[in-house]
């Protein structure tokens, strides 16, 4: 900590041994249709979970973030949904648990349910940790998720531009 790993804000009580939990921020983004297409900027409306909660419905992508912003150099991070959470049906990280060296910024969260759960602001509802690297790498320092300030809704759109 300190050094290859940044955490703001940090708590030691969020440490485990293995890992450290980061929370769900209170916002989350929705896209707006039903069908998305893996060529435009689906658009997205922003949902605010109140402190007494608000209900996750199956059938629906929630993109969330961590209120934790982290930093990695010389590190690979991987992000794990608690098993908590997912024992109460919740998917935290459909497909991107996998991190970059130097990724820097909030975690965007896929999260999915499989039947109707009630989640609440600042729980604890993932778990980052990091392996190291043998022998030479390059720092991801440029692409389209790294120094977020937020969530991040798909911007696979960005690649299909590139080959045209």
């Amino acid at each position: 900590m300190g050094k290859d790993i940044a955490i703001d804000p940090y708590d030691p009580n969020q440490l485990n041994p293995n890992s450290y939990n980061l929370r769900l921020h209170d916002e989350l983004l929705v896209y707006d249709t039903p069908v998305l297409d893996m060529k435009v900027d689906n658009t997205t409306s922003r949902l605010t979970i109140p402190s007494t909660g608000l209900q996750l419905d199956p059938g629906r992508l929630y993109l969330g973030r961590t209120i934790e912003h982290t930093r990695t150099d010389k590190l690979v991070p991987m992000l794990e949904g608690r098993s908590s959470i997912g024992r109460l049906g919740m998917f935290v990280h459909v497909t991107a648990g996998f991190g970059d060296v130097g990724f820097n910024g909030y975690w965007t969260l896929e999260i999915f349910v499989v039947q109707p759960l009630v989640i609440y602001p600042a729980i604890e509802i993932c778990q980052i940790y990091y392996h190291h690297i043998d022998g030479a790498y390059t720092t991801y320092q440029q692409g389209k998720y790294q120094n977020n300030m937020g969530i991040q809704p798909s911007k696979l759109f960005q690649d299909f531009k590139q080959e045209a």
